[in-house]
């Protein structure tokens, strides 16, 4: 089955990506898997401290992606795939794009203003090495301009 891979986090451009990737997905018999990114943590603290905040972040991007799937699944009865890595989103990216050939595009959305953000101008210069196309939904879309393009 194909499948639409989408980087999360509480951003609206990712929610846009989001409604694009489940768009085109229902209509074309496919799945969604979301991907909520944690960063790691630059704060040397003592080694309780460290695993409290880390743990904290990653509750954070647990809750985010289900709530995010939720909306999914009311929408389109389809319940996505949900994993949540911690790690350089760069390098957490091209690893969940190895151990999973089924994915069919990697979908991004774009800040509506400014740089549209380091994953895509990443892999938007690095777009050739990916095993699948990359998709990068504009920022200013409104839902109905997603929903038609889908």
């Amino acid at each position: 089955m194909r499948v639409y891979l989408v980087i999360m986090d509480e951003t609206d451009e990712a929610r846009k990506a989001l409604r694009f990737a489940s768009r085109r997905a229902a209509a074309s018999g496919s799945a969604v898997h979301i991907l909520a990114l944690v960063q790691p943590q630059t704060f040397n603290a003592f080694g309780g401290v460290q695993a409290t905040i880390e743990e904290e972040a990653r509750d954070r991007a647990e809750v985010m992606a289900s709530s995010a799937a939720g909306n999914l699944f009311s929408e389109s009865g389809k319940m996505p795939t949900i994993a949540v890595e911690v790690g350089e989103g760069q390098a957490v990216i091209k690893e969940y794009l190895a151990e999973h050939p089924e994915v069919a595009a990697l979908v991004l959305g774009a800040a509506p203003d400014g740089t549209p953000g380091p994953l895509i101008t990443h892999f938007s210069q690095h777009s050739g090495g990916l095993p699948c196309p990359l998709y990068i939904v504009p920022g200013d879309l409104s839902n109905e301009e997603i929903d038609r393009l889908a």
